[in-house]
């Protein structure tokens, strides 16, 4: 039985949707009807649908988790290496090469986000309980137990428990920014619609998740749990994969490479050494092992971890916080930024910007609730000013009177307002327009109804009563035969009055008609027969939720690094073009809705995507769509948001932004970065800090590859002669993580180059390592490592024991890597100039190494464990003198190979 009825339902549902149903239909389809259903039904019900709950993915344990941060190629070679050691003996080797692998493996495990967090915020938002009738009585009910055909009763601040048909609405009005990103209330009814409606227009349907502003209402549960629009978006989250970061999938590509290579080399180096050198078996693995651990940079993760890791800090004292590390460099990386409008470009606070009387039109400054402004007319329409005109002074006295919203300041100074966003906008004019509603005494009042599209009033003040209303421009129109001037009433003009609204709409303006009449006395009990004739026209309010300004110059910013702005929003077409040219977003003469998105194939929504810049009435499926169609073009796509239906777009996007202050719980988790002052010119500055990491990442790899090359050439050189071992396994890990990720601190802390917000976004699909790259790689590789030959020569000829010609040449690879660190600050140009003495990172890190190398050097226990002996200080005078000569010739070869480069 149960079973036929969830098909008959589906089957419905598929063939017409429900806000397409009359009230009455929809009660037959579901065999409910206003009565409810019984305790029983119900009870089936939920056991045929399950409960009003969203389903939540699984998640790893947490030692899983762990244990694939060790699935990488050169963290293999480390563990082999290990084995191999710990069976013969060498149990310092095999310890230490161990420790590495881990560390590396629990850095990348406290960095790892939980993503299932942001589906969890989305479970939290749905109704705990919910006012139902059943078997013809109220009763409360948990949230979970609602099941299709219920009847849901609403009342003033309820969150909306499951998607219901409404049957009965009084005044109702619904906040469903959540959901369409609008930054008004909706007013609903229960009229079944015409035609294919977007998610905002949908004016019948309530939504789970949502939130009454005001009104009642009562309607039949359509859909519960993942069915709801609120879990749609729930199952578009839970099915996004996370993709890897384009430095990550880069730094997989190298260690593929890297593996490979060191591969080669330890199979050439084995058969050499065996057949041609009749080499120990015990020396020559040892030798093999050396190799592979000088080859292998395992110091790389960590060293990019502490550089993304400062990023962030860096990113956090400026507003943008991380919460994914890899997020640092993808977002200098970012081609494309896909905002939502309402609360990230916009302020989501609904400002009166221009007033339009019969005889003249204003223009009002000053945004946001702050009641800070000045209200201008054009000229040369009024020689008065908006104090001394009589009409703007009526017209102010009304929307402040017929208003039944309060502006407030809370203890931190900000203004906010108590009621719907429209009637909040008006009181704040009235305030700029210095109106002071006192000795006002109300009799009696009509409060708005989406039905007539108005409200009125009627009082009395100063031995003078009125009737007041304000309400829907067209709707006024109709009911009003006179217009107020300086001289008095006068026959309307509504053309004047038509183009008004028209020129105001162009620019993104919404308008609100104010109208009133005198009256004998104020009337006991208002009627709406007593505003259908004697009404007079005041004027027009034309508001909009204005652009932030910091974001204009933002978007400016971008847009010159090479990276396009589209905005995504559910607002209206012509509002969504007007704000995209106030913001100077490219294109705003042209926009696309989600009526057209939805019949586009992926390939015109590809083109579409990259075509225009502003896209209207679009739903969170349209916003991912949009973000999946440019990602796979080969775009960086950074995805700013606020409400939940920006969080599956977030999560999908390369780079998932959020707002700290308006943004909800849900948005936040889904994102990988959160402004915490709700600044769009934050994204700007953290941009600018992510191509300042990317360039010293870059700089860092370009440190450490030659490095462990020299080492592992100075192996296969010593090997190649039949000289002794030049290093140890645990030598060559000192100089990798204590030396190397020292230095790196060096190059983390360079600042951005002069034009790293001039040049266009990086090609994510190069390798790390291209043809100069590799070149140096080898250069410096070659340089260094011939010059610890020629020195280890020059010491055994003199009768040196291997452990003191290990340590010079530890001390020796270890200078030659410090002065190629500093070879590394710049490519183009000389290397020791005034920004070296400006980095403190360089000069904090050269301590710390000169600390370390004493440790090791003369402290008796490192001698033990690394096998190192005390030197004479002329040592490291020699040891410098080597490092100075391969600086000098570093730097002769990037003046030569400059042309190379910029071609």
């Amino acid at each position: 039985m149960n079973n036929d009825r969830k098909t008959l339902q589906n089957a419905a549902a598929k063939a017409r949707p429900w806000y397409q149903h009359q009230s009455e239909d929809v009660f037959a389809e579901f065999q409910s009807s206003p009565q409810g259903l019984s305790t029983d039904e119900a009870q089936a019900r939920l056991a045929a649908h399950g409960p009003n709950t969203l389903p939540l993915k699984k998640t790893q344990p947490a030692w899983l988790k762990f244990l694939t941060h060790f699935n990488d190629m050169l963290i293999y070679i480390l563990l082999a290496a290990a084995v191999i050691t710990a069976l013969m003996g060498h149990w310092v080797d095999t310890f230490v090469i161990l420790g590495v692998a881990v560390i590396n493996a629990f850095i990348g495990f406290i960095q790892e986000s939980n993503a299932e967090k942001s589906l969890k915020g989305i479970q939290n938002m749905l109704s705990n309980d919910a006012v139902v009738m059943r078997s013809g009585e109220i009763m409360r009910v948990q949230g979970e137990a609602l099941v299709p055909g219920d009847v849901v009763m609403l009342r003033p601040g309820d969150r909306i428990p499951a998607d219901l048909r409404l049957f009965e609405v009084h005044n109702l009005r619904v906040e469903e920014a959540i959901l369409t990103g609008e930054s008004t209330v909706v007013a609903k009814s229960s009229d079944a619609l015409e035609g294919e409606k977007a998610l905002g227009d949908r004016l019948n349907l309530a939504f789970s998740g949502t939130t009454v502003s005001s009104g009642t209402a009562a309607g039949v549960v359509i859909a519960t749990g993942r069915d709801t629009e609120l879990g749609h978006i729930n199952d578009m989250m839970s099915h996004i994969e996370t993709a890897k970061t384009p430095l990550l999938q880069q730094i997989d590509k190298l260690g593929k490479a890297i593996f490979a290579v060191i591969l080669l080399m330890m199979a050439g180096l084995f058969i050499f050494g065996y057949l041609l050198r009749d080499i120990p078996l015990a020396s020559l693995a040892l030798s093999v092992i050396s190799l592979a651990v000088a080859a292998v940079p395992e110091g790389l993760p960590a060293i990019i971890s502490i550089i993304l890791s400062l990023g962030v800090q860096s990113m956090a004292r400026k507003q943008a916080i991380i919460r994914k590390l890899p997020t640092v460099e993808t977002l200098g990386a970012m081609s494309m930024i896909c905002s939502d409008k309402t609360g990230t470009l916009t302020m989501n606070e609904m400002t009166v910007k221009a007033v339009v009387l019969a005889e003249s039109q204003w223009r009002v400054s000053g945004d946001s609730y702050e009641p800070a402004g000045e209200i201008l007319a054009e000229a040369p329409h009024s020689a008065l000013s908006a104090a001394q005109h009589p009409v703007m002074a009526r017209f102010l006295a009304t929307i402040d009177i017929c208003n039944e919203s309060q502006i407030q300041q809370d203890a931190a100074g900000r203004w906010r307002i108590v009621g719907g966003p429209t009637e909040g906008a008006l009181k704040v004019l009235a305030a700029k327009g210095g109106v002071a509603a006192q000795g006002q005494q109300l009799v009696s009042k009509l409060p708005f109804d989406s039905l007539y599209k108005y409200m009125a009033v009627s009082g009395e003040a100063d031995g003078e009563a009125w009737v007041l209303m304000t309400g829907a421009p067209d709707v006024l129109l109709s009911l009003c035969a006179h217009q107020q001037t300086l001289s008095g009433p006068e026959p309307l003009d509504r053309a004047y009055w038509d183009a008004a609204i028209t020129r105001y709409a162009s620019e993104g303006l919404r308008t609100v008609a104010a109208a009133w009449k005198r009256v004998p006395k104020a009337l006991a009990s208002l009627d709406h027969n007593d505003l259908r004739q004697d009404m007079v026209l005041l004027g027009l309010a034309c508001m909009m939720d204005p652009p932030r300004p910091e974001a204009v110059a933002a978007i400016d910013e971008c847009q010159q690094a090479g990276i396009r702005v589209k905005m995504i929003t559910g607002d209206h077409q012509e509002t969504a073009m007007a704000i995209g040219k106030m913001l100077g977003i490219s294109n705003s003469d042209k926009a696309l809705t989600g009526h057209d998105l939805e019949h586009m194939s992926d390939g015109e929504l590809s083109e579409a995507a990259r075509q225009y810049d502003i896209f209207a009435r679009t739903s969170p499926e349209h916003k991912l769509r949009l973000v999946r169609a440019l990602a796979a073009s080969g775009e960086v796509v950074g995805m700013t948001g606020d409400g939940v239906n920006d969080a599956p777009a977030l999560k999908q996007a390369s780079v998932g932004i959020a707002m700290g202050i308006k943004g909800t719980e849900v948005t936040k988790e889904a994102a990988d970065m959160i402004l915490a002052d709700d600044n769009f010119a934050t994204i700007a500055a953290a941009v600018k800090e992510g191509r300042r990491v990317y360039d010293n990442l870059i700089k860092t790899i370009l440190f450490i590859m030659p490095t462990c090359l020299a080492q592992g050439l100075l192996i296969i050189i010593a090997i190649l002669m039949g000289n002794l071992l030049p290093l140890t396994p645990v030598q060559i890990l000192w100089m990798n993580m204590a030396t190397s990720a020292t230095l790196s601190f060096g190059l983390a802390f360079e600042a951005a180059e002069a034009n790293v917000m001039r040049r266009p976004p990086r090609d994510v699909s190069a390798p790390v390592m291209d043809g100069y790259a590799i070149w140096r790689m080898v250069f410096v590789g070659l340089l260094i490592s011939v010059s610890a030959f020629l020195l280890e020569a020059w010491l055994q000829v003199r009768g040196y024991e291997p452990e003191f010609i290990r340590t010079v040449l530890l001390q020796t690879m270890v200078t030659a890597q410090w002065v190629y660190m500093l070879n590394c600050r710049s490519n183009d140009s000389f290397s020791l100039d005034r920004g070296v003495l400006k980095n403190r990172g360089i000069w904090l890190v050269s301590g710390v190494l000169v600390a370390l190398q004493a440790l090791i050097i003369y402290l008796p226990l490192m001698n033990t464990l690394f096998g190192t002996r005390p030197l004479p200080f002329k040592y490291w005078l020699i040891a410098f003198i080597v490092g100075a000569a391969i600086f000098a010739v570093v730097e002769t070869e990037k003046q030569l190979t400059r042309r190379w480069r910029r071609g």
